[in-house]
């Protein structure tokens, strides 16, 4: 592997890419830490360093690459980017125009990034207000509010047109740094800007696991390396399904008969084609409740009754919070899985390609038959994603430290898949540059 690293760097093109890849990132970080006007700090540190942190707040640190715990101009980070991505893409299949825009190559898919960006800036806006409405007010017992000068009236008008312009400027920010580094860099920048946020929150949690104790941090720490190499083990797990080109004769000069085609290759299915998305669809879908309880919990009539029902039971705390995770994490990933699946439209282009799947008739038969084969190795999939999901509850039933407590692991679960997706991801474009040049690479 060192062999590996040293002839990445001897190679200036690649150099280049590494070095481009390192300094966004750095730049990234830096904005990170640039604050926003009028934020009460003290009050900011202690809702992030309390043990029962606000769900919908971690979500969005999360997303945001630790950059909302400082409430900077990058407090949203690429979130509202992600969003309009996802909204995109389950809007092609619905929307004919969008799916006609898929099959122009490169042109169409210029004018859906388009599209894109011009969705991400109302939702940007849109974050920006609801993020910052929330701490606008006590979140917490014996807290105040982060945010002391908020409002649409009077004096606090201008400062809180200047907090949504600079956040939705940082989330623009932030994603221009993604496409430069998806464009000059190694590896997809998005999630290599949220990779940097969780492994710069690493050191804070090993520190808040040691002050528990050396044998918690242990633990701990077997429990991370484990679950990334079940991780691992289940990216990389797929199903070859066998496909073969049928001969065709082809007329050469002087009346020559050449044979072309015929060879035998795979589609490869892999068991975990929606990688973390059905994570982020349950653990929004999860918030909503106890979000929107919160808000009414603090009155006496039947509203607040119902409304502390709600918060209650979709607490971190609670069982039924994690049983609704996991239960919709299996259900997100067959439905987002369906939906790659049908933009893909392997058995038509197998069918214009002259493949087909030996034993398999093209057409229906051969359509049935991948999307049985795919049901049944995404069962694999949705179950290790709703187990991963879970992971901190079990983890804090098993070894205690707080039943669905967010300092039970080293990095969370839905970080654990980022960062073992972007490390495999970064390792295999880097392989494939030294091999291009007849370069041993880090797979050997």
């Amino acid at each position: 592997m060192l062999d590996a690293v040293r002839n990445a760097f001897r190679l200036p093109d690649l150099r280049r890419k590494l070095l481009t890849t390192l300094g966004i990132l750095i730049a990234y970080r830096l904005a990170a830490h640039i604050p926003l006007p009028g934020v009460n700090r003290d009050v900011l540190d202690q809702i992030f360093r309390s043990t029962d942190q606000n769900i919908l707040l971690s979500l969005l640190n999360f997303f945001s690459g630790g950059a909302l715990s400082q409430f900077s101009v990058m407090a949203m980070g690429v979130y509202p980017y992600i969003t309009a991505s996802i909204i995109m893409q389950l809007l092609q299949p619905i929307v004919p125009q969008l799916e006609a825009l898929t099959k122009e190559g490169d042109q169409g898919r210029q004018i859906l990034n388009r599209y894109t960006h011009y969705l991400t800036i109302p939702l940007a806006i849109l974050q920006a207000i609801g993020q910052s409405t929330l701490l606008s007010r006590p979140l917490g017992t014996g807290t105040g509010a982060v945010l002391t000068n908020w409002g649409f009236t009077g004096d606090a008008l201008l400062p809180t047109l200047t907090i949504i312009i600079s956040m939705t400027a940082g989330t623009m920010l932030a994603m221009w740094m993604g496409e430069m580094l998806t464009e000059q860099g190694i590896g997809n920048g998005v999630s290599l800007i949220i990779f940097a946020g969780i492994v710069a929150s690493v050191p804070n949690q090993i520190r808040l696991l040691y002050q528990q104790g050396f044998t918690q941090l242990f633990i701990f720490s077997v429990i991370t390396v484990l679950t990334v190499a079940l991780i691992v083990w289940v990216q990389e797990g797929q199903r070859r399904i066998p496909v073969q080109y049928g001969k065709r004769v082809r007329t050469m000069r002087g009346n020559r008969l050449v044979m072309m085609g015929g060879q035998s290759t795979y589609v490869p299915m892999r068991v975990n084609t929606a990688g973390m998305i059905p994570l982020i669809f349950a653990q929004s879908l999860l918030i909503l409740p106890n979000t929107l309880a919160s808000y009414f919990i603090l009155r006496e009539d039947w509203v607040g009754r119902a409304a502390n029902f709600f918060y209650t039971t979709f607490s971190p705390q609670a069982f039924m919070y994690w049983l609704a995770y996991f239960l919709l994490t299996v259900a997100f990933t067959y439905f987002y899985t369906d939906v790659m699946f049908r933009q893909q439209n392997l058995p038509e282009t197998l069918q214009k390609q002259g493949g087909f799947i030996p034993g398999i008739r093209p057409g229906p038969r051969t359509e049935a038959f991948l999307n049985n084969v795919l049901s049944k190795i995404t069962l694999v999939g949705a179950l290790f994603l709703g187990l991963v999901a879970v992971l901190p509850y079990l983890a804090g039933l098993v070894f205690g430290g707080g039943v669905g407590s967010f300092n039970t692991l080293i990095i969370s679960s839905t970080g654990l898949l980022i960062v073992v997706g972007v490390v495999l991801d970064t390792m295999k474009q880097i392989e494939a540059q030294l091999m291009m040049r007849n370069y041993e690479g880090f797979i050997r």
